[in-house]
């Protein structure tokens, strides 16, 4: 099944529900689906990689704009943000631990024998494709950083 058709589903479950912070974050979800499908040069349907790109981006933005409310004491603003994050979080593929991150990039540093702050372009470009969709490139970035130091 499609994330488009699973949104659209769960669509329908929120409105009967009535649940007004689902619904926001699945119609952000279903406006990027639109919206990358629409670009120029795009096709019909996405990828799955494309598809987990959106919704990590929707995360991410989520996440940035509650911070931002903690920061200036908006905890009212911020608890929607959250919410929704959780929803939309449930599309996305299990999240890697930070453990089961370190693992995979020590693992990928030792194989190509990497070492020195100069690798680390390369060792992010492979845990980035590797890593995709199971965890942040900001997770990634800092065991790398912390392994290569």
């Amino acid at each position: 099944m499609s994330l488009e058709t699973q949104i659209m589903d769960e669509m329908k479950n929120a409105m009967r529900a009535k649940d007004t912070v689902a619904l926001e974050a699945l119609r952000a979800i279903k406006s990027g689906i639109i919206l990358a499908k629409t670009e120029a040069g795009a096709s019909d349907t996405l990828s799955a990689d494309d598809e987990i790109k959106l919704l990590q981006r929707l995360v991410k933005q989520r996440k940035d704009s509650a911070s931002i409310y903690t920061e200036q004491g908006r905890a009212d603003l911020a608890e929607p943000e959250l919410a929704q994050v959780a929803v939309i979080e449930k599309f996305l593929p299990a999240q890697m631990s930070e453990a089961e991150v370190e693992a995979a990039v020590a693992k990928i540093i030792a194989d190509n024998g990497f070492s020195g702050m100069a690798a680390m372009g390369q060792v992010m470009g492979i845990a980035s494709k590797e890593l995709a969709g199971q965890t942040d490139g900001k997770t990634i970035s800092t065991i790398v950083k912390k392994l290569l130091a």
